[in-house]
């Protein structure tokens, strides 16, 4: 059997990498078939003949169960699929689905690998492969970690193909031709004659055919779709003409509107409250409370919005610190105290001895920094639609773990899960923050006091912020050594509350045991080789309840990472690009490194007088994206004029998306360091709408260039990736124009912008 056709057997019942990890988890469950959820509801004459392909006499369904938050997820998928299926995806209907274990995403957990993304080999890739398995016993749905390319890549490719074969087979027992004799093209099977049978005139008779699974994957010299500069994306009429259906914008006939006030210390709860203002209000149906708030229904938002606010409450205190600098202080006790040590994944030589008295000549360099906790903060605030009746429970929201959803509205409303329903819509924006369900919990216990109604909860900007579970703040110490102009020792040490430990927590409810790489990912695993090499993570007592933030941990750490390293190079008197080069020891890694220096004709860091430019490298998700940034000095301020940007994906599936997604990842990065930050008075933050938190705005954007390399041996997503280096890169470029270093975040704080 061809090697194609033995992975189309895992990834349609086995799932990819169970074999590997099939000795942990045991062979049989690793093993076990996962049904196909469209043959549920199957109606006559409709063919579902993998899960991601529906064929029925009216038209095509392509299933694409990655969450689209404004990335293309939905496009990218249904090309995927479509490459291999012989149609065009514009002449389908893409559906999310149902949620369910057979759109576990596979490749997400691979991050948790406790190896770095640069290495390769059996061992490496075996322990990657490895975290697909609970992925797929715990049906881990779940967008983030710019896995939804690398995760789909084979496997919807294989449904297409998969469903063409099937379909080919079913017009072969039509005929009495030969499979092989036939071909495809825009949704039709050719017989050698010439005559062409719709997909859709063989729905019926592929419905009764087991799937063909013995499939070879078309090389990437016969794509029609993928790797083209042209790309249309799917859903760019609809974003165009504002005609696109965002949870927001849902409506049915006689709905009822809510919101809610939850304590601003999130997961704390109600001491008392008086709604008798609100009540009074008009339009104001019940006040009713829910988890750690009260809601508000009425009959529409805005009146619901306005009973919220009449709202007499008194909140209960959290047992954590209620202002920054508590909070603070709070991570910088943890630093480097064994009672918070949480892991060492990179300890390379004798840090100690280099750095030591009796260690080797040489310069030592220490630094500290911070950085805030950031809001996700999208345009879209939180909402979700919700209707109970009759045992049954309705959900219509976007969210990024769609199995979570319909778990906890499950217990809520006390149903099986078979009972609940899960619509998901597209999302004006996420960068993790939906990767929470909260407001879902709310919408399921306010429908459940007005049974049979659609009840539609949507938070206000301020809810919205206030009770975005942040990117962490954090706090690093860091040494090093340089010697004859290079750099010859590295020690960091970075303290941060856990992140995935509180965010697996609150929606499975339970623990996640052994250390949270999060406080480290983004420094101990980037591809330098300094012959004394040590980053620890140290965990501080949990405070203002985090989250997954566009980049997890590498938004800080590649901040750490890469300024300390510049100021090493700095020391060691040696050019900033050319010692990062020296150092790079992974081969696509060295080549973005080369050719940011190419596109900046970069001859080092200084422009003249006023002006500089800064290196910014961090390699996040198997990606290796580095960034030169140009700025200038002037009367009013720094302003950014130029960013440079090198990445490498291992394969371009989509150019036109891939530069749209560096763009925005750059802006998102330079933005939030510029002037974003989370300060917290009495347990609530103080930016709680866009005047207070205000990003990069239009005027202050640079010229941006970006460059796809493809020379990873992996394919790899690129949505967080351009995130990272953007700091980095901005603050050691306004070192060099300026001479000044700056250490926190954000960067407002000590210099003014344009």
């Amino acid at each position: 059997m061809s090697r194609a056709g033995t992975i189309a057997r895992r990834t349609f019942l086995i799932g990819s990498a169970a074999i590997s990890g099939g000795v942990a988890f045991g062979v049989y469950m690793a093993k076990k078939p996962i049904p196909n959820p469209l043959l549920d509801d199957l109606k006559e004459g409709e063919a579902a003949i993998t899960p991601f392909v529906k064929i029925d006499a009216s038209g095509i369904t392509l299933i694409t169960p990655r969450a689209d938050k404004g990335q293309g997820a939905y496009s990218i998928q249904a090309y995927l699929i479509a490459e291999e299926l012989d149609i065009d995806p514009a002449t389908a209907t893409l559906s999310p689905g149902m949620p369910g274990q057979a759109y576990y995403n596979g490749t997400v957990l691979s991050e948790g690998a406790p190896v770095p993304a640069y290495q390769e080999g059996f061992v490496a890739e075996t322990l990657r492969d490895f975290m697909a398995v609970p992925a797929k016993l715990f049906s881990i749905q779940i967008t983030g970690g710019s896995s939804t390319v690398p995760d789909g890549f084979e496997r919807m490719r294989l449904a297409g193909a998969t469903a063409r074969e099937t379909l080919k087979e079913a017009a072969a027992r039509r005929t009495g031709l030969s499979r092989a004799a036939l071909k495809t093209r825009e949704g039709a099977v050719i017989l050698p004659d010439g005559t062409e049978i719709a997909y859709t005139d063989l729905a019926a008779e592929a419905a009764e055919i087991d799937p063909i699974t013995d499939v070879a994957l078309r090389p990437a010299s016969e794509w029609r779709y993928l790797g083209k500069r042209d790309l249309p994306r799917l859903d760019i009429l609809r974003k165009s003409t504002g005609t696109e259906v965002y949870g927001i914008d849902l409506d049915f006939p006689d709905m009822l509107h809510a919101t809610v006030r939850a304590n601003p210390a999130v997961g704390a709860g109600v001491a008392r409250y008086d709604a008798s203002a609100a009540e009074a209000l008009r339009g104001v149906e019940k006040i009713h409370p829910v988890t750690s708030g009260v809601g508000v229904i009425a009959n529409n938002t805005w009146r619901a919005f306005q009973a919220a606010e009449a709202l007499e409450i008194e909140w209960r205190k959290p047992d954590y610190p209620g202002n920054s600098e508590g909070i603070f202080a709070a991570l910088e006790e943890a630093l480097g105290d064994p009672d918070h040590y949480d892991h060492r994944q990179r300890n390379e030589g004798d840090v100690d001895a280099a750095l030591g008295a009796d260690g080797p000549t040489g310069d030592i360099v220490e630094a500290r920094y911070r950085v805030p906790y950031l809001a996700h903060a999208p345009l879209e605030p939180m909402n979700a639609v919700v209707r109970v009746r009759e045992g049954q429970v309705e959900i219509w929201t976007g969210t990024q773990i769609p199995v979570f959803v319909r778990d906890r509205a499950a217990k809520i409303a006390g149903v099986s899960t078979e009972a609940v329903k899960v619509y998901v819509l597209p999302m004006g924006g996420s960068f993790g923050h939906r990767l929470e369900m909260t407001h879902v919990e709310q919408a399921v216990e306010l429908a459940l006091a007005v049974p049979g109604r659609h009840l539609k909860l949507t938070w206000s900007r301020e809810e919205d912020m206030s009770h975005d579970y942040p990117r962490p703040a954090s706090v690093a110490a860091a040494r090093g050594k340089v010697a004859a102009g290079k750099v010859v020792a590295f020690d960091l040490s970075v303290s941060q509350s856990a992140m995935a430990p509180e965010w697996f927590g609150r929606l499975s409810g339970m623990s996640l045991p052994g250390p949270d790489a999060t406080i480290t990912t983004g420094a101990w695993d980037q591809p330098f080789d300094i012959p004394d090499y040590r980053v620890t993570g140290y965990r501080a007592p949990s405070m203002v309840p985090v989250s997954s933030w566009r980049s997890v941990g590498a938004s800080s750490n590649g901040f750490y990472h890469d300024c300390f390293l510049d100021e090493l190079i700095h020391a060691a008197g040696a050019d900033p690009l050319a010692e990062r080069i020296r150092l790079c020891l992974h081969d696509p890694s060295r080549n973005v490194l080369e050719a940011v220096g190419e596109m900046s004709g970069w001859d080092g860091p200084s422009l003249g007088a006023g002006r500089g430019r800064g290196v910014g490298f961090c390699m996040s998700f198997g990606v290796p994206c580095a960034q030169v940034v140009e700025v200038t000095q002037t009367e009013a301020g720094i302003r950014i004029d130029r960013v440079h940007v090198a990445v490498d994906v291992g394969e371009v599936l989509d150019p036109t998306n891939l530069e749209a997604q560096v763009f925005g990842g750059v802006i998102f990065g330079l933005g939030h360091a510029m002037n974003c930050a989370l300060t917290y008075e009495d347990h609530a933050p103080l930016e709680t709408n866009y005047h207070a938190y205000e990003g990069m705005r239009l005027y202050q954007a640079p010229k941006i260039e970006v460059r796809a390399l493809r020379t990873g041996s992996r394919i790899r997503g690129i949505g967080e990736p351009g995130v990272p280096p953007a700091a980095p890169a901005l603050a050691n470029a306004i070192f060099a124009a300026t001479g000044q270093r700056i250490r926190e975040l954000p960067l407002n704080k000590h210099i003014d912008f344009v």
